[in-house]
Parts: C-alpha cells; sequence; structure tokens
C-alpha cells in the first residue's frame, strides 16, 4: 500500500469575460420600435415584441416621454457624463498675461543682481561716483 495519497490535478480553462458594452440605440430605432409597439392592438403583442427585440418595457417609458418632448431634440443620442464647460478667451488672456509677468520679473531680478554686482565690482576698484547703496 502507498501511504501517499495521489491527488489528481484538475485545470480550470479561466477565461475572463471582456466588459460588457452599454446598448446604445440609434433614434431611427426607437422611432421604429414605438411605430411597432403604437401598432400593437392585441393582448399579449407588445410582450412578445419586447422579448423579441431585447427591450424593458422601462425603455418604452422613457422612448414615449422623450417622443412627447419632441422627437427630433429628444431622440438623438444624448453623451454621458460632465458637458464641456466652453472655453472662455478671457481665461486665455489672463494666463498668457500671468506667463508674461512671471518672464518679465524674472528678468527684472537678474537685472537686478547684475546692476549690483557692477555696483560692488566699481566700489572695489574705487572708481568714482560708484558707492554701493541700496
Amino acid at each position: 500500500m502507498d501511504t501517499r495519497g495521489e491527488v489528481a490535478e484538475v485545470t480550470e480553462d479561466v477565461q475572463v469575460a471582456a466588459k460588457p458594452q452599454r446598448r446604445r440605440y440609434t433614434a431611427e430605432y426607437k422611432r421604429r420600435i414605438l411605430k411597432e409597439v403604437d401598432a400593437c392592438t392585441a393582448p399579449g403583442t407588445i410582450g412578445a415584441l419586447l422579448r423579441r427585440e431585447g427591450l424593458y418595457s422601462s425603455l418604452l417609458v422613457e422612448w414615449r416621454r422623450a417622443r412627447g418632448r419632441g422627437e427630433l431634440a429628444a431622440l438623438t443620442p444624448q453623451t454621458r457624463g460632465r458637458k464641456p464647460r466652453p472655453v472662455d478667451p478671457r481665461d486665455r488672456t489672463i494666463a498668457e498675461l500671468e506667463r508674461q509677468v512671471a518672464q518679465l520679473t524674472g528678468r527684472a531680478e537678474r537685472a537686478e543682481i547684475l546692476v549690483e554686482a557692477q555696483k560692488n565690482l566699481a566700489a572695489l576698484l574705487g572708481r568714482p561716483g560708484a558707492s554701493a547703496r541700496s
């Protein structure tokens, strides 16, 4: 008898599913479905239509409300997320002016350091009229 127990190694083929994509419906598709739903008269035909298309009844409610608000404006695809803020031309001008101020301030500081160094050099060399004043 073998005291070691043999362990059968079972490997599973693990597959990672891709992230599902949100379904997007075109305005034409929405109009077509709403026309078909409006044409349904017999009981249960709307449910059969929804099952066939893979839709939920809540979508019909949303699309009907959108159609009631105005078909052309409401049935166009809406982008999700934050709406882009319009760029104010004054913001660009302000940013450009701030860059210019920073550049000119740096140049002025370098010029002051250079003038101070020239004054100190003139004072060391004993040139007349070059007093080290601050």
